[in-house]
C-alpha cells in the first residue's frame, strides 16, 4: 500500500480530470445503433489527442484469456464487468456500463458509469441509482483513520436495502502509478474491520450490483463477467484520495 504525499495527489488530478472528461464525452456520444467498437474508437481518439496512455490496451492479468484488446470496458445489460468492445450494436433500452482508466503524466485514474440508452425503464433506473448511491455512501465512509470495512459495509448496505445481488470477488483497489495497487476494496464487509484509511491512500471505489442473484459467469473470452441468471447489472466507480480533511474524488464529473 503506497501512500501519496499531498503534492503527489495534486499530480494525480490531471489524470482524474481526463478520465472524467472522457466518460462525459462518451455518455454524450453514445447512441442507439452504434457499436461498442464505435465507443472504443472515440475514446482512442481522445487519448491520442491528449497524449495520454491507455492502461487497458494490452493488459493481461492471469484471468484474461488474451491481452485486453480495447481502451474501454463496455458492458451491456447482463454483462456486469470487463465487457470487450465489439461489433455489438446498441439497442433501444440497453443498459451500458463504461469503465475507463488512463495514465496521464505518469499517474493513473479509474472511473466507471452506467446509463440507459433510449427508452428508460423503472427497473434499470432503480438499479443504476442504487449503484450510484452505494458509490456515494462508500466515498462518504472513506474518512481519514476509518477502516476499510466501513467503506465496504456502506456499499453492501445499499445493495441489501435494494434487494440486489452482490459479489465481492471483484471490487475496488488502490490506484497510483499503476491501475491496480493494494489494497483490495471489497463491496461488502463489517464496519470497524480491515486496514486503516490513512491520509495519502488513493483507492478506486467501485460497487457493481446485479438485479437478480449473487452469482456470475465468465464468458469464453476470459474477460466478460455476466450475471448468471441473465439479470441486468450496473457499475459505478470513482478514484478517491484520502486526505486529512476527508475524501477527495479525483474523477468527479461536472
Amino acid at each position: 500500500m503506497a501512500l501519496k504525499s499531498p503534492a503527489e495527489i495534486e499530480q494525480m488530478r490531471p489524470a482524474g480530470r481526463f478520465v472524467a472528461d472522457v466518460l462525459t464525452s462518451l455518455r454524450e456520444f453514445a447512441r442507439v445503433g452504434m457499436t461498442t467498437n464505435d465507443l472504443d474508437a472515440h475514446a482512442r481518439e481522445l487519448i491520442a489527442k491528449a497524449g495520454a496512455h491507455s492502461v487497458y490496451l494490452g493488459y493481461h492479468p492471469s484471468f484474461g484469456a488474451m491481452p485486453y484488446p480495447g481502451v474501454l470496458c463496455t458492458s451491456v445489460n447482463a454483462d456486469a464487468l470487463h465487457g470487450l468492445p465489439s461489433e455489438r450494436v446498441l439497442q433501444d433500452g440497453d443498459v451500458l456500463s463504461i469503465d475507463f482508466a488512463c495514465q496521464v503524466e505518469g499517474w493513473v485514474a479509474d472511473s466507471a458509469l452506467t446509463f440507459q440508452l433510449g427508452t428508460q425503464t423503472p427497473e434499470a433506473q432503480r438499479l443504476i441509482a442504487a449503484t450510484e448511491q452505494a458509490l456515494a455512501a462508500g466515498i462518504a465512509a472513506a474518512q481519514p483513520n476509518a477502516r476499510m470495512g466501513d467503506v465496504s459495509a456502506a456499499i453492501g448496505r445499499i445493495a441489501r436495502q435494494g434487494g440486489y445481488g452482490l459479489n465481492t470477488d471483484f471490487g475496488g483497489h488502490g490506484v497510483g502509478r499503476t491501475m491496480h495497487e493494494d489494497p483490495h476494496v471489497p463491496n461488502d464487509g463489517r464496519p470497524g474491520s480491515g486496514g486503516r484509511l490513512k491520509p495519502g491512500l488513493v483507492i478506486a471505489i467501485e460497487p457493481w450490483f446485479m438485479a437478480g442473484g449473487n452469482d456470475y459467469v465468465v464468458d469464453d473470452d476470459g474477460w466478460t463477467i455476466r450475471t448468471a441468471d441473465g439479470s441486468l447489472a450496473a457499475h459505478a466507480e470513482h478514484t478517491v484520495a484520502i486526505t486529512k480533511r476527508g475524501p477527495v474524488v479525483l474523477t468527479a464529473r461536472d
